[in-house]
């Protein structure tokens, strides 16, 4: 299957990222993930691929656009989430925004949207950070899962201040990993057992809000 179209010419290289990032996940033998924008049926998505070991991918539009940037402008809102499997794991892959809101972030368990851990790719600046460790450990809790950010570092062309903060936290809220302010590798050790275990002891998803989302 051929990437996904990307918007010339101000994005070729999205294109090359995303050739590069499929590559990669089949060298590795390993899941790789990132967003990129792309034109599609004469509309730009900041589209999320997910790239697996075997060559194929999945994709995720990004549903919640940043409008203090003017995104909402310039980008169609994504209408459906995306849970992919890992090893065992489900795993529910968004996007940076998405992550204030937690209507779309709910793990709904016992239905085909159940997953076991929340996955949030990001271009969160230095400023927002407390919200964004906040939000990262709050979903973590609200959700019954393991919860992990990956966010940029370094600044961009507007100088606008980026410093990472990419962290794995369980269903309690505790944080797996050690705090990472500048470009690295990190790791954590997930366990289903625990996770399962916590869910039949405290089952909170049986009392959570019945809703519909409406595009």
């Amino acid at each position: 299957m051929p990437p996904p179209p990307i918007l010339p010419p101000l994005f070729w290289r999205a294109a090359q990222v995303c050739k590069r990032d499929r590559r990669t996940a089949e060298r590795l033998s390993a899941a790789v993930t990132g967003s990129y924008l792309v034109r599609e049926a004469g509309a730009t998505y900041n589209r999320l691929v997910w790239a697996r070991p075997d060559g194929s991918y999945e994709t995720y539009d990004k549903r919640h656009l940043f409008r203090m940037a003017g995104e909402h402008r310039h980008v169609a809102a994504g209408a459906r989430k995306l849970i992919v499997e890992l090893h065992g794991w489900r795993i529910c892959p968004l996007v940076c925004y998405d992550l204030r809101f937690p209507v779309w972030s709910r793990n709904r368990i016992g239905t085909a949207e159940e997953y076991d851990i929340l996955l949030y790719v990001a271009n969160w600046p230095a400023p927002r950070r407390r919200a964004w460790k906040t939000l990262l450990e709050a979903r973590a809790i609200e959700n019954l899962c393991y919860c992990a950010g990956v966010n940029r570092v370094g600044s961009d062309a507007r100088d606008n201040e980026y410093a990472g903060d990419s962290a794995v936290h369980d269903w309690l809220g505790n944080l797996l990993t050690e705090p990472v302010t500048g470009e690295a590798m990190i790791t954590a050790v997930l366990e289903r057992a625990p996770l399962e275990a916590y869910r039949a002891r405290f089952p909170a998803h049986l009392d959570a809000d019945v809703f519909r989302i409406e595009s």
